[in-house]
């Protein structure tokens, strides 16, 4: 990390909200539904999809989730009546999982009710590695009773990715696999960015290989052009695979990814905890910390 980043993640704290809201902007549709139907709609018109992610995690009182998973519910029903090319990812942790575990899977479990009706799709995300064989466990279950309609995701990062591999391609799950965000201890995580990449690589010809359907999802060039070099070795039909990225993030490459005919979903987050997601984000990424600091201060 560079002297840069580390001063920009400590004095996170001290930037004014507004500006923390102004550059947060190109990354996150706005606080209500209404501004990511919007964006989608955007998205849409240009050959791409689109997830929804409703902001907010780790909540302390099952009230909080219960509210959360009937937002998801009219989001779900939006998505629908405004025909939009899109589907829902939820957190677990938003869920209620650290609160008990039976009520974050029977709060998922509505919502992929309610998808269902229409035909559409729940990601389960990932969040850090206390939670991993929960929301594993989780969405097994889920996927029993709602084939087809119920996805999760699993980090590159991870040390136990390849463990968490071999089981899951037996079952033909749907993953996103990314490379991970969250600060995880070196026992957990590998910190050598080769070997975060080779493991990306690595388990994505083996989920493709084995007939697992699987968002991409990445920002890295290289990991591009080995999806690119895979799909081909395999001679994949674009129907088997998407690429997807966040909202705001090197519109140039999704857009030649795009133009090239293939899938691309983009990851729209919206909601009142915008700003908790933003700093989080920030110190958890302190490579994109150091470049916002260099926008505010016009350090080019």
């Amino acid at each position: 990390m560079s002297l840069l980043e580390k001063l920009t993640v400590w004095s996170l704290p001290f930037v004014p909200k507004p500006i923390v809201g102004y550059f947060s902007k190109p990354y996150i549709a706005g606080s209500k539904l209404e501004n990511a139907v919007r964006v989608i709609k955007e998205l849409n018109s240009n050959g791409m999809m689109a997830t929804i992610d409703l902001l907010g995690e780790e909540i302390n009182r099952k009230e909080q989730a219960t509210e959360a998973a009937e937002e998801y519910i009219q989001i779900v029903q939006e998505i629908n009546k405004q025909k939009l090319d899109a589907n829902v990812s939820v957190k677990p942790t938003h869920m209620g999982l650290l609160l008990d575990k039976e009520f974050c899977y029977e709060n998922i479990r509505r919502i992929i009710e309610e998808a269902v009706k229409f035909n559409n799709f729940v990601r389960i995300d990932m969040e850090d590695h206390t939670t991993t064989d929960d929301t594993i466990d989780i969405y097994l279950r889920l996927k029993k009773e709602f084939e087809g309609h119920v996805g999760t995701v699993i980090q590159s990062y991870m040390r136990r990715t390849v463990d968490d591999i071999n089981k899951l391609t037996e079952y033909k799950v749907n993953l996103r696999l990314c490379k991970g965000i969250y600060i995880e201890p070196r026992n957990v995580v590998y910190k050598d960015m080769f070997s975060i990449n080779d493991n990306y690589n690595y388990n994505l010809k083996k989920l493709l290989k084995n007939g697992c359907y699987t968002g991409i999802a990445t920002h890295d060039e290289k990991l591009v052009w080995y999806a690119l070099a895979l799909i081909d070795e395999l001679n994949l039909d674009k129907q088997d695979y998407e690429f997807q990225m966040l909202l705001g993030v090197d519109e140039e490459l999704r857009d030649i990814i795009v133009k090239s005919g293939h899938r691309m979903r983009i990851y729209v987050p919206y909601g009142k905890d915008w700003y908790a997601y933003s700093t989080r984000r920030l110190k958890e990424n302190p490579k994109m910390a150091g470049y916002v600091l260099k926008k505010i201060f016009h350090l080019n």
